[in-house]
């Protein structure tokens, strides 16, 4: 969107909110978005704020800030958490240290399928861990797709848990994605993320893991050329807004705002999905030997060790935990 545009907008729906009702309260909204603005996640927000606009007559308009100009992602949330910041969109991972229930999600193999993720996003797993964001000062609105992280490498396909065996893997630095590594006796080593190529390229590391928009922007595919469909981490994002904003709206405005996060959310799950197709479309032609892991049964019982670790440390979320494993 132009900068012509978003002030033609703007400027429009201005205009809408001298039509308000007589003490009618008029919000302008604040979003943050770490994301360039041709990426899926600001597309589906810019849609969001756009119909939020439109459906409430201008009584409620906003912009999206991109590029994380208004800051980190820790202290975005913390922000929204105060009212400071209105609305965002996060990754579930970071949020674990302000909203606890988050953390489940980055359990690996917690999710069987992308599908799964959504269906069960958006029904009871969803609600229970919006009960935690809602308690600590957020409103979700929508669940994002951040995609599956795979594991890529330079040596074999990984089929079983025993492909992993004696593989160095670049990890992000957290203890459940170390011990992931290290279920299946591979060596994990936490490395910046900047660092990946040049290790991939030197042998200081064998492989690595991540989603294929990633795998090929990074251009990791010309130096770890098989790409093992494994999707152990499938971690969610949420649109979400400062329950201090939430509460300012009108019943009727919430169900416009929650419809319209909804839609944002389909729209966003679609244009990540073109986004990875496209990915792997690329990195095949690039010479990449891509395998899809069939059962993941053997990865899952892999892991007990690393479930049982995270329990015994948040003994509360073991209920969370036990709806996702066993959800049907």
């Amino acid at each position: 969107m132009t900068i012509f545009t978003r002030i033609t907008r703007t400027t429009a729906v201005a205009a809408m909110g001298l039509g308000l009702a007589s003490g009618a309260q008029a919000l302008d909204l604040r979003g943050w978005n770490i994301h360039v603005e041709d990426y899926p996640v600001s597309i589906a927000m810019e849609s969001f704020i756009d119909e939020v606009s439109e459906k409430t007559g201008g009584e409620v308009t906003g912009q999206v800030y991109h590029n994380g100009v208004l800051g980190s992602q820790p202290d975005a949330i913390e922000q929204m958490r105060l009212g400071v910041l209105d609305f965002g969109e996060f990754s579930l991972g970071p949020m674990g240290q302000a909203v606890p229930e988050t953390n489940v999600v980055s359990l690996p193999f917690i999710f069987a399928s992308v599908p799964e993720m959504y269906r069960l996003m958006d029904g009871a797993v969803g609600e229970a861990i919006g009960e935690g964001m809602r308690a600590k000062g957020i409103q979700p609105l929508g669940w994002y797709a951040a995609g599956a992280r795979s594991f890529y490498n330079s040596v074999r396909p990984i089929n079983t848990p025993a492909d992993v065996d004696g593989l160095k893997v670049r990890v992000m630095s957290n203890d459940l994605f170390v011990k992931m590594i290290e279920a299946m006796d591979g060596n994990a080593t936490p490395m910046a993320f900047a660092e990946v190529y040049q290790s991939l390229k030197t042998g200081v590391v064998d492989g690595a893991e991540n989603n294929p928009p990633s795998y090929e922007s990074t251009n990791h595919f010309e130096v770890a050329k098989y790409y093992s469909l494994t999707e152990h981490l499938i971690i969610p994002e949420c649109l979400c807004m400062s329950l201090k904003t939430w509460e300012k709206l009108t019943p009727e405005q919430q169900d416009i705002v929650m419809t319209a996060g909804r839609a944002s959310a389909e729209l966003q799950r679609e244009l990540w999905a073109d986004r990875e197709a496209a990915s792997l479309e690329t990195v095949k032609a690039g010479g990449t030997e891509v395998n899809t892991v069939a059962d993941k049964a053997p990865f899952q019982q892999a892991m007990t060790p690393v479930y049982e670790a995270f329990l015994a440390d948040n003994p509360d979320l073991s209920d969370l935990v036990e709806l996702i494993r066993t959800a049907e």
